[in-house]
């Protein structure tokens, strides 16, 4: 069941309160799908209504919320805090352009001809671009959809492509725009442009503390920038407590801990002592510290962006529905949510 939703005096302010469209994305394998996940989750809170997208064909929303395979509709995933809901969608591009040849066209059961031929398969794998243009038209219409004047969902995050194309990907209707001057495909491209540009979008950067991630986090952050997309906050995933007081520590790092020491801890906590045991602690020892320092000094470098930083711990224990909703609400507490 969902932790109590905190009231609007205990809670933090929000840091988007505005912001209709979350895109999350991240280098691979620092875990920005379960962040986006958590995101939604704490997002989806008092009454609020929020639909999390995926659009990589993987199906990391019915995974981490244990659902069956989301096919191309949105469905309820999971219930918020407070009474919020939360759905689900899985945008296929196949589907997607069947959608959109029915919305602009009205081709009906010509579209089914056409998939028919091939040429569906065609324009979604091969012709360039088409796949992603399709993949952010269905976003852009699940942010601006409404009903009886209201927006049907208070939000909208997306678990989006890695940062390695990030920019493209979000840039690709921009891209496509003067290829069609005028009609439906041109005033398509251009409203999803402005949307994407505008501070109801933000993209946020999930990261570890470790070089490769923190570097592709910095490039990723400037390419966005320089495109004039909204930058949002980063998400530290998978932080780590020290085990080690600092000054322990700065001799762990040097070599230099207490061998007494750590043996009469052993003895105390009736462990058998050994050589081998002692200096295997000790290694490891070693081996935190060095981590340690390098994950404060990546901090340092995600720091400087200026960008506001969230920090999500570790699960040895993996993820499962319950560890969602708990770190749904530490993003909350955090102000992200």
């Amino acid at each position: 069941m969902p932790p109590p939703a905190a009231s609007d005096a205990a809670r933090p302010e929000r840091d988007w309160d505005g912001v209709r469209l979350h895109v999350v994305t991240g280098k691979g394998g620092t875990g920005k799908t379960t962040v986006a996940a958590a995101l939604a989750l704490g997002l989806a809170t008092e009454g609020r209504r929020v639909l999390l997208v995926e659009v990589e064909g993987r199906q990391g929303i019915a995974q981490l919320f244990d659902v069956p395979q989301m096919p191309y509709e949105e469905r309820r995933v999971a219930v918020g805090a407070g009474g919020g809901e939360l759905l689900g969608l899985a945008v296929e591009p196949k589907a997607a352009l069947l959608e959109y040849l029915q919305l602009f066209y009205k081709l009906g059961r010509a579209g089914t001809v056409l998939e028919k031929f091939g040429a569906v398969d065609f324009a979604t794998t091969i012709a360039p671009g088409v796949r992603d243009i399709l993949l952010t038209g269905k976003v852009y219409e699940a942010v601006r959809r409404r009903e009886h004047g209201r927006p049907v969902y208070d939000a909208v995050v997306l678990d989006a492509p890695p940062t390695g194309r990030i920019t493209r990907f979000l840039n690709v209707n921009a891209a496509a725009a003067p290829l069609a001057r005028v009609g439906p495909i041109r005033s398509q491209a251009d409203s999803i442009t402005t949307l994407l540009r505008s501070p109801q979008t933000v993209v946020h950067l999930v990261t570890l503390l470790e070089e490769m991630p923190v570097q592709e986090t910095l490039d990723a952050a400037a390419e966005l920038s320089d495109s004039g997309l909204p930058l949002g906050g980063v998400v530290v995933n998978a932080v780590r407590e020290p085990v080690l007081t600092a000054r322990r520590l700065a001799a762990a790092a040097k070599g230099r801990l207490d061998r007494e020491e750590v043996s009469a801890g052993l003895t105390a906590a009736g462990i058998r002592v050994s050589e081998p045991l002692v200096q295997g602690l000790l290694d490891e020892a070693a081996e935190h510290a060095a981590r340690r320092a390098l994950e404060v000094s990546e901090r340092a470098r995600v720091d400087a962006l200026g960008r506001p930083v969230y920090e999500v711990p570790a699960l040895p224990g993996g993820v499962d529905l319950g560890a969602l909703y708990g770190l749904a609400a530490m993003l909350r507490t955090q102000g992200m949510a």
